[in-house]
Parts: structure tokens; sequence; C-alpha cells
């Protein structure tokens, strides 16, 4: 599509196109691997006693009489269990729901913890004395940071101790799940993570494994806790069921799977809440299209780093290039990168961190500084712009003078609006979300100068198009998944990055128009040219 804003690399960058072709089939082909796994466990193979395989049968398939038993206790298994639902007979097929009011012991509104126990057992017999039992302990506290409530409207009187120390909050929802298929094991290819869930009965060489419980850790938000004081003396909590098959049951391992390694990474709690919005939240299928664009957009994202870098590597001459744009990146990716800070995720930082590395250097680059060490000292020289390069930094000032009586009013107003009626932890935390929220609602605009420069000196051949494209495949992505976040309620993106939808797509088509239409009056001119030189010949 627009050939002409491609850049053609020279014959040096062969062992480079190589090194990045390999990277890129190694992408492909652990992408591969993945899907193979997804297969491999939505499809598990039944055991076939006809081949002479061992089989594992199942303790349902009995059809037993089962009692359903839910009991609280400060720590499993040595502390003393107390009775909160019973549900007897217990029926493995329904779906049912149960409110229930739970004591709060004294230790436990001492910011302490608080435990559930989950028993699936014979009718009418004590857990404890049957020995096909099965037990799920799922903790019914967790420890985060107190939201800010109503009252907490000075940012100055709000005590940091205690805004900053964990306090023991109430997770009112507890889903019981419990397969309900009676699927026929292969002991010799009995799937790792079913294995760890599994309790097996033998009787001769009759292997039977128990019912496969779980309790799901998914379905509860950051938003659903109710913070446990010390007045506290009883708590709501809503037990619910549902018998799911082998495939949805091996599908929750894996997610369950999925949010501890992301816990382990340093991500909050608010964070792994909006990945359980779109992995809860969605079906299979949206899921496997939301893998696929994710690494379309890590393929695009990893290729234009690759030709930015090359790019500003070569570029000596600064002739067409917005400095003010190149600027404005540097100051926002380096917002980003402090707001992002204060949620302390390493997976998230060290990315962010590294752009804004190479956003800085790329201004050191345009502004044609160099540091150089002499004599155990350091001096910086900065190199004279030529009569071109002028001419380009003076449009440059005038879209940016432009551009500032739009801008700047709208976020001043805008920092005003949220330090009167929002509310924050400090107000270091206000300044630092008023300057994001303006990179987020107008830093697509950071591009308009560069758009100014391009028609003044009516050409795009100085800009790098392979890297523009990459972006704006990125770009359209990313908002189109924040498009369909604002109309349903499948993920829990910011409102800001919500209210930013499609913000550079218009900026970016007139880049393509620029695109097209310099690049035709260049080949309109190329006849007329060559013409007047076989004349002078």
């Amino acid at each position: 599509m627009f050939p002409w804003c491609y850049s053609k690399p020279g014959d040096s960058g062969g062992k480079r196109t190589s090194i990045i072709k390999v990277l890129l089939g190694v992408f492909v082909v652990y992408m591969l691997h993945t899907a193979w796994v997804l297969y491999g466990f939505l499809n598990t193979k039944p055991c076939d006693r006809g081949k002479g395989e061992h089989c594992v049968t199942s303790y349902l398939a009995e059809r037993p009489r089962l009692q359903l038993s839910v009991f609280t206790c400060l720590v499993p298994d040595e502390s003393q269990l107390n009775l909160i639902l019973k549900i007897d007979p217990f029926d493995l097929h329904s779906t049912f729901k149960r409110q229930v009011n739970v004591s709060v012991p004294e230790e436990t509104r001492a910011n302490g913890s608080l435990y559930a126990v989950v028993y699936i057992h014979k009718a009418g017999v004590s857990p404890l004395e049957d020995s096909r039992e099965v037990h799920y302990a799922a903790q019914l506290t967790a420890f985060v940071t107190p939201r800010y409530t109503e009252g907490n409207r000075d940012m100055q009187k709000v005590p940091t101790s205690r805004s900053e120390a964990p306090v023991s909050h109430w997770r009112p929802c507890l889903s019981v799940t419990m397969m309900s298929e009676d699927f026929i094991f292969n002991r010799a290819g009995l799937p790792s993570d079913v294995r760890r869930y599994m309790r097996v009965s033998q009787e001769g060489r009759k292997m039977t494994y128990l019912p496969l419980l779980l309790v799901d850790q998914l379905s509860v938000r950051v938003r659903d806790l109710m913070e446990i004081s010390s007045s506290t003396v009883q708590l709501p909590l809503t037990v619910s069921y549902e018998g799911i098959s082998l495939r949805r049951f091996r599908f929750w391992v894996h997610l369950q799977d999925v949010v501890y390694s992301l816990r382990q990474f340093g991500f909050t709690e608010e964070n792994i809440d909006e990945i359980k919005e779109t992995l809860v939240g969605s079906n299979l299928y949206l899921l496997v299209l939301t893998a696929l664009v994710t690494a379309l957009h890590l393929i695009c994202e990893f290729l234009a780093l690759k030709n930015d870098i090359s790019f500003w590597r070569k570029k000596k001459s600064m002739v067409g290039m917005s400095r003010k744009s190149v600027l404005w990146r540097c100051f926002s990716t380096l917002l980003i990168f402090l707001h992002l800070l204060e949620e302390t995720s390493l997976l998230v930082l060290i990315p962010v961190g590294v752009g804004a590395c190479i956003e800085v250097w790329k201004v050191f680059k345009v502004f044609k500084i160099q540091w150089q060490w002499k004599s155990s000292r350091s001096i910086i020289h900065v190199s004279k712009l030529d009569e071109a390069e002028r001419k380009t930094v003076e449009y440059d000032t005038q879209a940016s003078r432009y551009l500032s009586y739009l801008v700047y009013p709208l976020c001043v107003s805008g920092a005003i609006f949220s330090l009167a009626y929002l509310r924050y932890k400090s107000y270091y935390s206000w300044l630092i979300n008023s300057l994001v929220t303006g990179v987020y609602a107008f830093g697509f605009l950071s591009m308009a100068p560069q758009l100014y420069i391009n028609c003044k000196l009516k050409s795009v051949g100085h800009l790098q198009g392979t890297v523009l494209m990459y972006r704006g495949v990125n770009t359209f992505t990313s908002d189109l998944c924040a498009c369909v976040s604002f109309f349903t309620s499948s993920a829990s993106f910011s409102s800001s990055h919500q209210l930013s939808c499609f913000r550079d797509e218009l900026l970016f088509l007139l880049y393509l128009y620029q695109c097209r239409s310099y690049a035709s009056r260049a080949r309109g001119r190329e006849p007329g040219t060559h013409s007047k030189k076989l004349k002078s010949q």
C-alpha cells in the first residue's frame, strides 16, 4: 500500500535483516507451540480399555449420595472448623447460590485472616470420618491498601502510614466448581494440571479418582472487597456452585496459574483485575482472537522499534524533522513511566523504561547534542544548524505556537477540574495523573507539527515510513480494543484510555494523504526534468 513511503534498506543491513527473520521465525514457532498446547488440554484423549490401557475411572460414576459442607477456620487443618452451610442432598449437576452470614472471629478483626474449607463427602457422614471426602481451602480475606472514601477529601490530612499499610478485606463471594463429567483417564497419560487436584482410591487393580473440586479465585475483584474493622461482627458471604466439564476445569486451572504467575512478576491487584475481566468475561474464541491481536501487536512493535533505532542511528541531517514532536514524545513517555512507577509492575515498567531511554537518545540526536569525555571530564558539544535545518526549526516553532493556543488552556482547565472534584493520594499523584491525562487526551497532537513541516516542505522523504506504518497498525488495533471496551463491559480500561479511542487515526490518515500527494507530484516532475536534460544534450 504506499510503497513510496518505505525506505530501501542498504546492502550493509543484510545480516541484521537475517537476524530479524530468525527472531520472527522463533516467535512464530512459539505461537504455534502455544496453540498446540491449548489444543491438547482442550481435547483430552479418554482411556481405551480395548487397547489394554490402564484406566482411572470416576467415583461419580457410582452415583453416590453426596453432601456439600462449608466451614470457616483461622488456619486450615490446624484450627477448629465452624459450619456455615450444608447442602444435603447435593446434586452435582445443579447450579445454585446461597447467602449466609459469617461470624468474624476476634483474630480476623485484628487484621487477621479467615479461611473457608469446602468439603464434598458422603451424605449423613462427618467429612472427618469419610475416607473418600475431598476438600479445598480458600482464603476469605485479602490484604490490600484501603481505598479513599468520601471522608478523605483533604489530601494533606490523610495519614501516610494508614494509606500505605495493607488492611484485611473481606471477599464477599465463594464460587465452588466441580467437574461433573464422568471422564475415564489413561493412567499413563494423566495431564499434569489434573493430577494436582486428583485424589485416587485403589481397590485391587481398580483405580478410582475422587471428585475434582476447585474454588474459583478469578471471580472476585478488588472493587468488591469490604474492609474489616474492629467493630465488625458478621459479614455476608454468597456461596455459589456450578458443575463444569473437564475441558472447562482444565481451562480454569490454567487461568489461575496465569494469575499466580502475574503476581510473581510484580503485577498489582488492579492490573490483575483488568486481566481477569478479559479472561473470565470472554469466551474461548474471543480469547484466541485476543491472543492473535496481541501477537500482531508485539511483532509490529518489535519491527517498529528495530527500524526506528536503525533510522536514527544513520540520520545525519535533521532537515524536515520536528524537534518539538520528538521532545513531546520524550516528555510524554517519561510521564507515563513515572505514572506506572507507582504501580510497581516490573513486567510493564521495563519495556516503558527502555522506550523512555530511546526517546531521550532521540532528543540528543535531533538537537545535535554530543557528550564527549576529555581529560576525565565531560564536555557537551552542540553542532550548528545549516540553512535548511534552521528553516525547519522556524516551521516547527510556528506549528507549536498555534498548537499551544488549544492544548494549554484545555490541560490547565482539566487539571483544575480534577483537583476540585476528584481524589488522589497526594498532590504529586494529582500532578502526575493530570499530566498523564493530558498526554492521553492530546498526545496525538504531537504529530501535528511534523505534518505542518511536511506541508511547508512539500515532502515526506525525510521520515521513516516503515516505522509509521507499523505503529499505525498498532494504534488502530489498540484503539479498536479500547472502543469495544467502551461499549461493552468485557474489560475495565481506564476512562482516559477510553476517551482516547481513535485519537491517532485522523492525523495518521493525513500523513498518508501527504505521502501519496507529494510522491505523485514528485513523479509528475520527473518526466519534464528528464526531457530538459535530453534537450540540453
